[in-house]
């Protein structure tokens, strides 16, 4: 059985899902970012389905970019010019072509966490 890669956003400043909120995948080739997806958070603050399905998954190197200034701007985060956070990237590796791999974000406007979640 093949891979997959999921996500999961959480607004730790408000307490609840991040929904809205738009992130790109794209894979590193040859020294460049090669663009796979793109997806918006759901109210669940998770996205539909799975950001790299398991057809197209296979090791390597990968960047998710979480556009943090847009949703805060949206969820009346107060506002400030420019935002302290604004486009998050994440870069991170595959090694285990039969795994899930699950790379949360933890969000507020001055800070965030994340971690290889299962």
């Amino acid at each position: 059985m093949s891979g997959y890669l999921t996500t999961h956003v959480l607004d730790t400043a408000r307490g609840c899902p991040a929904a809205g909120l738009r992130i790109t995948l794209a894979r590193l080739e040859a020294g460049a970012m090669v663009p796979l997806a793109e997806v918006v958070t759901n109210d669940d603050g998770r996205t539909d389905s799975p950001i790299l399905p398991q057809s197209d998954f296979t090791p390597g190197v990968y960047e998710l970019v979480f556009h943090a200034g847009d949703y805060l701007d949206a969820s009346g985060a107060a506002a400030e010019s420019p935002r302290f956070l604004d486009v998050i990237p994440i870069r991170f590796g595959i090694s285990e072509a039969g795994a899930h791999y699950h790379v949360p974000l933890l969000l507020s406007p001055f800070g965030y966490s994340t971690y290889r979640g299962s």
